[in-house]
């Protein structure tokens, strides 16, 4: 309650300020400082998420003894993730950035502590529970990307994306790489050594939620909301029509490009520990291939930023399509003790997420204006993580009713559904 009364008092003064943000050189100083601010929250953010990618499938492998179920931890974090990407959504549209990322930062927190009660006490139920929770830290990780674009022009939108994604690399490609020290460190205080990685979760995303919560200031939704009804209303005509806010086929092809590539990164990524347990590899090299795999996934991010916004959204949507095709076929026919091709194979998956994300993220952004895109943003999030629940609960049955090739040949298929999905985007504008 009393962040919500601050946030309406901030709301009055920042709305109150606004003409000191109208000119071109303070809202491009503004822009600037929030990059800074959100990529600051991102190297937290990318520790907290990793995570649950690591060694969430091997801590549901260990507490229910089967496989069946391994796809599950990555399922509930990201059907978690769903509900609140679309809280996180609606408080960010009311309230503002701040307020949105802080909460769903912080409850993430909670759900990462929830986790390694569940593994002291071996609780399945509780573990579940928490993962649930968990998931609010990786939507928030997530829409964490569209705060910087709030204040960019429609040149600048997909490099503002991509430069905060590219910051998630540190801490994402760290919390990997730290599932051995976090797993020792946890075994030194009596908590089971897979619940370690969880320690590193709860501290990142509490201090990416006070991150934002002090210096997103002020808050860049607001400021940008404020400056598009100041323009409308010193644009007024005598004409009764008004202009239509929504590009409602952006938005689904936007979507649909995002829900995609999540599917399919999801499902291939969720089951590649269980798959590498399998053919003897131990957490080290787990954490190495996975962390290939998520430095993939953000780091390239610049140089995808800038071909989106140069060659446009469509031409990246393509290569979405076709290099998480590749990345299926090479987890397909890759020898399971080969960490080259494994770690090829992942790489591929992040880098055709990437593509997908920046580029479907884009279109999003072009299609909506500041009045509706934090709630627009929340639903077409939802869809995302929806997506990837589905994504991590039917992988852990394929891999068990089938096999692991078997799980990356229809994944990379399934990309393939990105490129006519352009086509049809392309189609409409003739």
């Amino acid at each position: 309650m009393m962040l919500q009364n601050e946030s309406v008092k901030e709301l009055d003064s920042q709305t109150a300020s606004l003409q000191s943000y109208m000119g071109s050189s303070e809202k491009k100083a503004l822009y600037k400082r929030t990059l800074t601010v959100v990529s600051i929250s991102q190297i937290l953010g990318g520790a907290g998420l990793a995570a649950g990618i690591t060694v969430g499938a091997l801590l549901a492998q260990q507490m229910l003894g089967t496989d069946a179920y391994a796809g599950l931890p990555s399922a509930l974090f990201t059907l978690g993730s769903a509900g609140a990407a679309l809280i996180v959504g609606r408080l960010s549209q009311r309230y503002g950035r701040r307020t949105g990322l802080t909460v769903g930062f912080m409850t993430g927190g909670l759900g990462a502590i929830g986790v390694i009660l569940s593994a002291i006490i071996s609780s399945v139920i509780l573990l579940f529970v928490s993962l649930l929770i968990y998931g609010a830290g990786t939507a928030t990780n997530l829409q964490v990307r569209y705060a910087g674009t709030d204040l960019a022009n429609d040149k600048q939108r997909a490099t503002a994306v991509s430069i905060t994604l590219v910051f998630t690399t540190f801490g994402a490609v760290a919390g990997p790489m730290l599932v051995n020290v976090m797993g020792a460190l946890a075994l030194a205080i009596g908590i089971p050594s897979l619940a370690g990685p969880f320690i590193l979760s709860a501290v990142a995303y509490i201090l990416a939620g006070l991150v934002l919560f002090i210096m997103l200031r002020p808050d860049p939704l607001v400021i940008a909301k404020a400056i598009e009804a100041s323009k409308q209303e010193s644009n007024r005509s005598g004409s009764a029509n008004t202009v239509e806010i929504e590009n409602k086929r952006g938005i689904i092809v936007g979507a649909t490009i995002m829900v995609l590539t999540q599917i399919v990164m999801v499902a291939i990524m969720t089951m590649t520990p269980v798959h590498m347990r399998h053919h003897g590899h131990g957490l080290g090299e787990i954490g190495l291939v996975i962390g290939f795999h998520v430095g993939a996934m953000y780091l390239p991010s610049l140089v995808t930023g800038v071909l989106v916004d140069k060659l446009g959204r469509t031409a990246m949507a393509i290569a979405a399509g076709a290099t998480l095709l590749l990345a299926g076929l090479v987890s397909a026919f890759a020898p399971g003790d080969s960490m080259i091709l494994l770690i090829i194979a992942l790489s591929l998956l992040g880098l055709g997420w990437n593509f997908g994300l920046i580029s479907g993220t884009a279109l999003i952004v072009d299609s909506t204006e500041p009045s509706i895109r934090a709630k627009t943003q929340g639903t077409v999030d939802v869809l995302i993580a929806l997506a990837g629940a589905s994504g991590g609960a039917l992988s852990g049955m394929i891999v068990a009713g089938s096999s692991f090739p078997t799980l990356s040949l229809v994944g990379g298929i399934l990309s393939l559904l990105l490129i006519p999905v352009v086509v049809w985007s392309r189609g409409s504008k003739k």
